[in-house]
């Protein structure tokens, strides 16, 4: 079976109501999705404790 390099995964996750308040306001500020703010939270808390590396430079930006 070929492997997908941006296979995504389904996740339940429960949020108390404030946070998720807090986060559907914060999306909306950002024209994004309840969903992709949250992804960006996750990404941006990983890579900045060095869990996630950078994402590579492409040939366009070099």
């Amino acid at each position: 079976m070929a492997k997908k390099e941006n296979a995504t995964k389904n996740f339940v996750l429960r949020i108390d109501a404030e946070m998720m308040d807090a986060i559907e306001a914060w999306a909306a500020d950002e024209f994004r999705s309840t969903n992709g703010q949250i992804q960006y939270i996750l990404d941006q808390a990983l890579r900045k404790s060095g869990r996630l590396k950078k994402r590579k430079e492409s040939k366009q930006e070099k």
